[in-house]
């Protein structure tokens, strides 16, 4: 056997483990090859998305931009409105400033004339009350002349008093003396009319009618007197003392009234009593 041919199984050995080889690096590259394909695939989809995400990013951050562009030019007319209202504002506060100093003045002034006048004022009242201590003194006398004065008409009316005439007619508050008929006459309610008469002498003229004293019992206080009223002559025989005579006179006949208060040898004193609307005496020129 030649060295050849005893070569030839060990070549043949290496030539068959050759090929396994290489298909070991065949199919190795083909794996890598593979590998990097998916990996350029997912680098791609990657890519894609990342792009899209960009795309996005910058739609949404030129929107952003728009929004924010209006927003300050919002911001810019807002503080030009700001701007104006701002000096508005302070022209009005000078302008309120300045009233308020011109109320602050006539306040100062109102101040110091009221103070004026409350110090006359002050003045004036010491002065009033110095008056009213005065008349307060006066009002003091006065009351009790006042009261002076009521206690005696409160004793003269008691004495003052209401009797059936000789005519059957109830007469009006009747006097008895001289202070009680002024006390009537104060009244003012009737007219009276004061006489005196006396036995013998012309017939009296007492307010419209005439009286003459005919006849006078002293002892008994009694008299008749001659009434001559309405062109009439009426004889009232042996009346009595502060008895009212009554009759009636006139073209509308009222009740006239005579009350003799005193009777003396051949006189008597009293007074006549006439409605407040009868016809008063005529005036002599």
């Amino acid at each position: 056997m030649s060295e050849m041919e005893r070569d030839t199984p060990a070549r043949v050995v290496e030539v068959a483990r050759a090929p396994g080889w290489l298909t070991g690096l065949s199919v190795a590259g083909v794996v890598l090859s593979l590998g990097a394909l998916v990996w350029a695939f997912g680098l791609q989809n990657h890519l894609t998305v990342a792009e899209g995400k960009l795309a996005t990013a910058n739609s949404a951050n030129s929107a952003l931009s728009d929004r924010l562009q209006e927003t300050n030019d919002r911001l810019r007319a807002q503080g030009q409105t700001l701007g104006q209202s701002v000096g508005l504002t302070q022209k009005q506060l000078e302008d309120k400033s300045t009233q308020l100093i011109a109320a602050q003045h006539v306040a100062a002034a109102t101040t110091a004339k009221l103070e004026r006048e409350q110090q006359a004022t002050v003045q004036q009242v010491a002065s009033v009350k110095t008056d009213v201590s005065s008349v307060k003194t006066d009002v003091g006398g006065v009351k009790t002349d006042v009261a002076s004065t009521q206690a005696d008409l409160a004793e003269t009316k008691t004495q003052l008093t209401r009797v059936m005439g000789d005519a059957g007619v109830m007469s009006g508050l009747i006097a008895t003396n001289h202070d009680e008929l002024e006390q009537l006459k104060h009244k003012g309610d009737r007219n009276y009319y004061e006489f005196v008469v006396s036995k013998g002498d012309t017939p009296k003229v007492v307010g419209t009618i005439k009286l003459g004293l005919k006849k006078v019992d002293v002892k008994k206080s009694k008299f008749t007197l001659n009434v001559s009223s309405d062109d009439k002559n009426i004889e009232k025989k042996d009346k009595n003392l502060n008895e009212p005579i009554q009759f009636y006179s006139g073209k509308t006949p009222m009740l006239f009234e005579i009350v003799v208060n005193s009777v003396n040898k051949n006189q008597v004193v009293g007074y006549l009593s006439t409605p407040k609307n009868a016809p008063g005496p005529i005036a002599l020129p």
